[in-house]
């Protein structure tokens, strides 16, 4: 559990509410200097209405506020 929670605070996973993976997305892209992030995610075993509100809130929550942190401070690109 250690691990995957140093995974989620310090690593390669984005899980949490639309904010917080947002401002990791934003946080990632600004110190990598990058002009695009690609997103693989693993939805496992998630129900079908699950993974469509995961699709659904990436596109209505994630994506916008990600392109909002970015315009404030862009990336060095």
């Amino acid at each position: 559990m250690a691990r995957y929670e140093a995974e989620i605070d310090h690593g390669a996973l984005f899980v949490g509410s639309p904010e917080t993976v947002a401002q990791k997305i934003a946080t990632v892209a600004r110190d990598l200097r990058l002009s695009r992030f690609d997103l693989k995610y693993d939805i496992m075993h998630l129900p079908r209405v699950a993974r469509a509100r995961t699709i659904q809130l990436l596109g209505s929550e994630v994506a916008p506020r990600v392109r909002e942190l970015l315009a404030k401070e862009p990336t060095h690109v």
